[in-house]
């Protein structure tokens, strides 16, 4: 072999090498699924189903959690496009609207991440028998972190771990997804919170403050 073979192998083996490296993915635009989580450090944990439409940027959230001893329910339909998410409270047939955070944000694996690395969910040992996971991590903000995996085929969300001074730690954990949506009323709030009016907060809430916001209220209320 001649040196501009080596040289012809040596370029093909680094190229077939870069594209190999994973890179931040987002995740299917329809999405089924179901999730538990962890919040205020531990004092808040919660499980139920989501369904997450970045096509129209809504999300529902169904849930069941315990907080100081104490049972909560949450029904949320989270509307992005129209920066406003409802509480719905099906005992009472009542609903309360509040103001959501202005950007949607799609389930992803954000550009700036830095790939902490790849791990089989599983066995390796035969096709069928695992699954191989990019785990990433990076800054919420300037005292804040996060860690998160997906799936390599497929960019399918696992977990989320994140930490502010703020909120603390918050985790997420997902499973039993499907690709698209069974249910197009899931993102239409019910008859009843037509009427509502939106409701005062010092800061819009997100995503991940929302279900620990009505957990925290809850317990209150009681």
């Amino acid at each position: 072999m001649n040196f501009v073979s080596v040289l012809s192998c040596l370029s093909l083996l680094l190229a077939a090498a870069v594209a190999q490296y994973p890179k931040p993915c987002v995740v299917p635009p329809l999405l089924t699924g179901s999730f538990s989580m962890s919040a205020g450090n531990g004092f808040i944990s919660a499980s139920g189903s989501v369904t997450y439409s970045a096509l129209g940027q809504q999300m529902r959230l169904r849930s069941i959690g315990v907080t100081a001893g104490q049972t909560f329910i949450v029904d949320q339909v989270m509307l992005f496009n129209e920066k406003v998410y409802y509480e719905i409270d099906w005992s009472k047939e009542s609903c309360k609207k509040f103001p959501l955070n202005t950007e949607f944000i799609p389930m992803q694996v954000p550009a700036n991440a830095k790939l902490m690395g790849q791990s089989f969910l599983g066995s390796s040992s035969s096709w069928g028998m695992g699954v191989l996971t990019n785990t990433w991590y990076g800054k919420l903000s300037e005292n804040g972190h996060y860690t998160t995996a997906f799936t390599e085929v497929g960019c399918i969300p696992i977990f989320f771990s994140g930490y502010t001074p703020e909120t603390g730690w918050i985790t997420y954990d997902t499973f039993n997804w499907i690709i698209g949506t069974s249910n197009p009323m899931d993102f239409i709030p019910p008859d009843f919170c037509v009427a509502s009016k939106l409701e005062e907060t010092k800061t819009p809430h997100s995503f991940f403050t929302a279900v620990e916001s009505l957990a925290m209220k809850t317990k209150r209320d009681k």
